[in-house]
């Protein structure tokens, strides 16, 4: 659905450039469906996975820190599947720049099935504690399916 969304929309996929995983699936649909596509791969994945070439612009960086800066550059906002330890390194470091002013772009946690619950209740732990203001919430939006996360983008993508 998000990669049909996108396509739908005319809005650009930037993503890790692999095929595995729910990102895997999002960008096929998304080829597909016609979206246009860049994919960012550090040089160390390029023998680990299959790089979808057909309708996706590659560029390949030589690690995974300029991978995520190349992505970010090249993104109008970032959205959070679930996903593991890189989908959490990846919110954290965009959820850190926001933080510290670097950055004004949407962050969207799609929490579908409530998966990212456990993740909203460690923020709230963090800040509970004195770790982080309540002003962190800010940073970033929470939305439920699909339809929310194409409302909340269109809404901040002019």
């Amino acid at each position: 659905m998000t990669g049909e969304m996108l396509a739908r929309r005319g809005w650009r996929l930037v993503f890790g450039a692999g095929d595995v995983g729910l990102m895997g699936e999002v960008a096929k649909a998304a080829a597909a469906a016609g979206a246009p596509m860049l994919g960012v791969i550090p040089v160390h994945l390029l023998g680990r996975e299959r790089v979808e070439r057909d309708r996706t612009t590659i560029v390949v960086t030589e690690d995974m820190h300029e991978r995520k800066k190349v992505m970010f550059m090249n993104s109008d906002a970032a959205v959070v599947l679930p996903g593991g330890a890189g989908s959490l390194d990846e919110f954290f470091e965009v959820l850190t720049w926001a933080q510290i002013g670097l950055h004004s772009r949407p962050l969207l946690l799609l929490d579908v099935a409530g998966y990212w619950q456990p993740l909203l209740a460690l923020i709230e732990h963090v800040i509970a504690e004195g770790f982080a203001d309540a002003s962190l919430k800010r940073h970033f939006q929470v939305v439920s399916d699909v339809p929310a996360l194409e409302a909340a983008l269109a809404a901040t993508l002019v």
